[in-house]
């Protein structure tokens, strides 16, 4: 169940809908998830991460929910989360997540500050280094705090963003986290997200291929210098395959996988075929406000609920109608045959999930037609 009262929220007012209710009424547009399909989801990666002897870290940036994050911890066995944001962290750890790594670099000194408070909620606390100079702060604020802050040194394997050169840029940094009071060096990051969404198997194949041959090498430096890597991190929903059985990796970090959006089902298997091992389980359920053009319906679902920045979303299990544009808050629907009527109710897949998400407050869970779970959005907002 969720982790907070419901008995204060007003259906129709401030939330969605309630335990028990039938999906039809559900008040739109909200996201809505398909708890058989979630679940099983989460059990297929939890699965191979067991199988492939590496432990998985799932990306709390994805769904911002605590009560996903532990639904993982129970269906899928995963070892802890990783955000992006101080804040966002400081909300999985608050709701009791264990071990929390702040997959990005954490610079501004108040950020610095509350991270450095945050072993004190219970979690192991990790984070980001690129900078030698972030080593001197980070150290301060866990002395000051009396608490010890983990940290990983980032490569940049190809995104181009954040991270160092893989090699000695990485055991410089290494050595000075090592060295510093209050920290403790755990390992490398190596994430590569763009690459995840390249259609293509076999460039999906190589980019990570050449991730996977620099932190090796990386590796095999540190342990010269007597360093062992606790973690080294990377793979998402588009690649855990080549990570998980590189030998080099041995921590994941999926979050797409759970939910699916419209992107992620674009890219390639190895026969060259869509991805089919997880499920469409979120929906944006939007409802049909106006028809009065023959072969158009209008929606309640625009701009305001969604992230368009991979494409419009797709109407899930119909062909004979599509989502052909939007606006702040009406969806058009092309409908040539005029089969949809008003408040008849859609299930749209949109096309990226992270952003989506972030712009709700709700998830409401459906099994057999019935709302059987209602999670809130626990990090909404957090993005400092």
């Amino acid at each position: 169940m969720s982790t907070i009262d419901l008995s204060k929220y007003e259906v129709g007012y401030d939330i969605p809908a309630a335990i028990g209710m039938d999906e039809a009424d559900i008040q739109t547009p909200c996201l809505i998830l398909d708890l058989d399909a979630l679940e099983k989801n989460i059990k297929t990666m939890g699965d191979y991460a067991r199988d492939a002897g590496v432990r998985h870290r799932v990306h709390g940036k994805m769904h911002k929910s605590v009560d996903i994050a532990k639904l993982q911890e129970e269906l899928g066995d995963s070892c802890g989360v990783c955000c992006q944001k101080v804040s966002e962290a400081e909300v999985f750890a608050r709701g009791g997540i264990k071990d929390v790594l702040v997959s990005n670099q954490v610079r501004d000194p108040l950020k610095i500050d509350r991270l450095a408070r945050m072993p004190n909620l219970g979690a192991r606390t990790i984070c980001c280094v690129d900078d030698l100079a972030n080593v001197a702060d980070l150290s301060a604020a866990a002395v000051k705090h009396g608490t010890e802050i983990e940290c990983l040194v980032e490569i940049d394997c190809g995104a181009g963003r954040c991270g160092v050169v893989a090699g000695q840029p990485v055991v410089d940094i290494a050595l000075a986290i090592a060295a510093a009071p209050g920290l403790k060096f755990a390992g490398i990051q190596a994430y590569q997200g763009a690459m995840q969404h390249l259609e293509s198997y076999s460039e999906r194949k190589e980019k990570t291929g050449i991730a996977i041959d620099m932190v090796r090498t990386t590796i095999e430096m540190l342990a010269a210098q007597g360093l062992e890597c606790d973690i080294v991190g990377g793979g998402g929903t588009g690649s855990y395959y080549f990570e998980g059985q590189s030998g080099v990796f041995n921590e994941l970090q999926c979050g797409s996988y759970a939910f699916m959006d419209a992107d992620y089902q674009t890219i390639h298997d190895e026969d060259g075929q869509r991805i089919s091992e997880f499920e469409n389980s979120l929906f944006i359920l939007t409802s049909v406000m106006s028809h009065t053009k023959a072969d158009k319906a209008i929606c309640d679902a625009g701009l305001k609920v969604q992230s368009l920045d991979s494409g419009l979303p797709y109407i899930y299990g119909r062909d004979d109608v599509e989502y052909v544009k939007c606006s702040d808050e009406h969806g058009v629907i092309s409908d040539p045959d005029g089969v949809l009527q008003v408040n008849d109710k859609l299930k749209l897949v949109p096309g990226h999930c992270d952003p989506t998400c972030n712009v709700h407050d709700w998830y409401i869970g459906v099994r057999g037609g019935k709302v059987e779970q209602i999670w809130p959005v626990s990090a909404r907002g957090k993005a400092f």
